[in-house]
């Protein structure tokens, strides 16, 4: 299995990775997730939303046009001017951070916390999951809803794909070559790409979680899982399922579990 340094995601978000994912950044396909995600929160007007990692803005823009109040954060500098381009206000505002740290102040502070489009199993250390799973129940007010939406690790294996690749609207040909450790629960992925910008390559890790796994955290930060989907389908998630939707809620009574 290929190696990658466990900080590549200290500098992968860019304008390569808005290029390499560009076919999936469509606004048809944006506001039909934020659609599906108001469905499913059932929150009143002005309700705070917290979107971590929020990227380049594209579901916190949308959720604040919907009228809720938005805060987004991540961690790449440049991911971020492009949201705060698209526009910030009263009910929307961004701020860099690290998802394992979120400020101290927010404690209790949000009705609903985003963790979207496989923004997950980065670090090189499992501990660091579970450790932003914590973070996003502290932030959560009593009632409040976790919704985290990525790969599913039954589902991505039972489809496997080792290569695939597709062209951009500039011309740009990507690929994608994978490698997956059982052990670990990693997918490696080797990125190249040849087109009118330039061409090269490079690598980058994400650990995948099956339902039950991320369940476990959840319950291990005081979370109760309520409903868990394919991707963003309205049914319920499915054992070949190469997406996962999973909604959790933060009950009014804490039930954090401390391991002895």
């Amino acid at each position: 299995m290929s190696t990658v340094d466990g900080a590549w995601w200290k500098t992968y978000f860019d304008a390569s990775y808005l290029l390499e994912f560009e076919p999936l950044f469509e606004e048809t396909g944006n506001r039909a997730e934020v659609t599906r995600l108001i469905e499913l929160l059932e929150l009143p007007d002005g309700a705070r939303l917290l979107d971590c990692p929020c990227g380049q803005g594209r579901h916190a823009h949308l959720l604040a046009e919907a009228g809720f109040d938005v805060t987004g954060i991540d961690y790449s500098a440049q991911l971020l001017a492009i949201a705060k381009a698209r526009g910030t206000g009263k009910r929307l505002r961004y701020r860099k951070g690290d998802m394992r740290t979120l400020p101290a102040p927010w404690t209790a502070r949000f009705d609903a916390v985003l963790n979207l489009f496989t923004s997950f199993g980065f670090f090189d250390d499992a501990a660091d999951d579970a450790k932003v799973i914590r973070e996003f129940a502290r932030v959560l007010a009593p009632g409040g809803r976790l919704v985290w939406y990525g790969g599913s690790r039954d589902g991505v294996v039972s489809r496997w794909i080792g290569r695939d690749s597709w062209h951009t609207k500039d011309g740009t040909a990507v690929s994608h070559d994978r490698a997956f450790d059982p052990v670990s629960g990693e997918i490696t992925i080797q990125t190249t790409w040849r087109g009118p910008s330039g061409a090269g390559q490079r690598l980058h890790r994400i650990r995948l979680y099956t339902a039950t796994r991320l369940a476990q955290l959840c319950a291990d930060a005081g979370l109760e899982v309520e409903s868990v989907y394919d991707g963003f389908e309205d049914r319920p998630l499915r054992r070949t399922s190469p997406e996962m939707l999973l909604v959790a809620r933060k009950p009014f009574l804490s039930r954090v579990r401390t391991r002895r």
